[in-house]
């Protein structure tokens, strides 16, 4: 290496580490973003901090955030209860009702009951339950509806002759087949019950078809004579009756059918059914009331269950004339 080449490359040196190099280094570093936002503030919001221990442009800021979140959360709930709504209307609008036919009974409801329901029909003596039951019938079968009337106490020819009483020609309606009476009787239906709990062998489900429906007939109403005289044939034989009603009351549903069914109560009961469980198994409660006011009795009626269906709740009027039953909604009475 020359004496040249050396002081050439020394002079390079000094040039890198003079002080006008490292003042101009300095001066780049002092500029860097970095170092400028390492010398900044940073607020850590604890969940102990308050709104008012911020900074005023923080705390308007976290306002303005509080304010958007609580518009949000009332738009989302005002979206999801509309949701609900919806929800509600199209199970309403799955539903079809009907209507007995009979006006003052009509007159209790909105919309009518609905198709399919099992309806149990409650009342002491004399209190007109066989006569609105038949009416309920008579109704259905003008409306071309075929109906099965499944008693367990009286005969076809007497209920055909109850029936002319008013006017109601059932005996037609028989010869058409739009009309089937089938009486049972009742220690042949415990017999029956018993034959398929041993063939079940303990099985939840029991095939109870054959013990109602004549093969071929599919009606659109049926009429029970009564859930009294069936669950006296079990007696001392309560797990036998609790496991057929409950089968009974489930093929009912399966039919499609509407269906109601009578039973005898005290003239104000406290039950409405045999066990209590009847009532609890059936869509809808109405009760029919035979009560002395002075020297007079006074028949009267009230819906007082109807699962799903918009009711009027009050006991109301109940006279029984040559045409059947006669109910006057807007006459209400008191039972008690």
């Amino acid at each position: 290496m020359g004496i040249r080449d050396f002081f050439s490359k020394k002079g390079k040196n000094k040039a890198i580490d003079s002080p006008k190099s490292r003042k101009k280094e300095v001066k780049t570093i002092k500029k860097s973003p970095e170092t400028k936002s390492s010398k900044q503030k940073v607020i850590e919001i604890t969940p102990k901090h308050k709104i008012e221990d911020l900074p005023k442009k923080h705390q308007k800021h976290l306002k303005e955030v509080h304010k958007a979140i609580h518009k949000q959360s009332k738009e989302i709930k005002a979206k999801l209860t509309g949701m609900d709504h919806i929800e509600k209307e199209i199970e309403e609008s799955k539903k079809e009702y009907v209507w007995t036919g009979v006006k003052g009974l009509d007159g209790l409801f909105d919309n009518g009951i609905i198709k399919g329901n099992a309806i149990i029909i409650a009342g002491g003596t004399g209190t007109g339950k066989t006569i609105l039951t038949l009416q309920i019938m008579h109704e259905s079968l003008k409306r071309g509806e075929k109906c099965l009337y499944m008693t367990l106490e009286e005969s076809e020819g007497k209920l055909i002759s109850h029936m002319r009483d008013f006017g109601w020609d059932g005996q037609d309606y028989l010869k058409k087949r739009q009309l089937v009476v089938k009486r049972i009787n009742p220690f042949d239906l415990v017999r029956s019950v018993d034959a398929l709990l041993a063939r079940a062998k303990g099985e939840l489900l029991l095939d109870i078809n054959p013990i109602i429906l004549p093969e071929g007939f599919m009606p659109q109403s049926i009429f029970i004579d009564s859930l009294t005289a069936m669950a006296a044939a079990f007696t001392e034989k309560d797990e036998t009756y609790r496991i057929y009603i409950e089968q009974f009351f489930r093929y009912l549903e399966s039919t499609g059918a509407t269906s109601f069914l009578i039973t005898e109560t005290d003239q104000l009961p406290i039950r409405f059914s045999p066990t209590g469980v009847e009532e609890f198994l059936a869509d809808g409660v109405i009760v029919l009331y035979n009560v002395r006011h002075g020297s007079a009795r006074q028949r009267a009626i009230e819906v007082l269950k109807m699962r799903g269906v918009s009711h009027k709740h009050s006991v109301v009027l109940l006279n029984i004339t040559k045409d059947g039953v006669d109910i006057n909604p807007a006459k209400e009475i008191s039972i008690g």
